[in-house]
């Protein structure tokens, strides 16, 4: 589950970008939106699912997991819909994503992953992780960030 960890570490990073006015936001936020939804529905095709057979995985965490994308999505093209880059409107969105992103990740790590870690064999982790990556480059090759993707995201939870 490191590969999930390594997009936890790099989401943390673009928020940081977003949020400076020497970065270039609208980029940061363009890679963001990949990132974001080639990872949640890569989790949630790949990973969520699987875990819910180990006992040691708090299959209540996977639900709410599922629950936090769909509103970490909600505050991605809510901050995808503000046109100018940097107005106070798109900063305060900004922050509403940062804070839903960052409250998942954190609960993420500390309650689904830490049980899969202690919970599920190397192999299958290994396996798990495989299948990941392959779902989340199936989905950024797809451009899945755009806005009109992460809409129809929205509108079907």
């Amino acid at each position: 589950m490191a590969v999930i960890l390594e997009d936890h570490r790099t989401m943390e990073d673009l928020f940081r970008r977003m949020r400076s006015v020497e970065a270039d936001r609208a980029a940061a936020l363009k890679e963001f939106a990949a990132l974001l939804i080639a990872h949640g529905e890569a989790e949630e095709a790949e990973v969520y699912g699987a875990l819910k057979r180990f006992k040691g995985v708090d299959d209540e965490e996977v639900e709410h997991g599922s629950e936090e994308h769909d509103e970490g999505n909600a505050a991605l093209l809510r901050l995808l819909e503000v046109e100018d880059v940097g107005s106070d409107k798109w900063d305060t969105r900004l922050e509403e994503l940062v804070e839903a992103v960052t409250h998942h990740l954190d609960e993420e790590e500390r309650t689904i992953l830490n049980g899969a870690r202690e919970s599920v064999p190397d192999e299958r982790r290994a396996e798990l992780g495989r299948a990941f990556l392959e779902e989340r480059a199936k989905q950024l090759a797809a451009d899945c960030g755009r806005v009109e993707n992460v809409r129809a995201i929205v509108n079907r939870s």
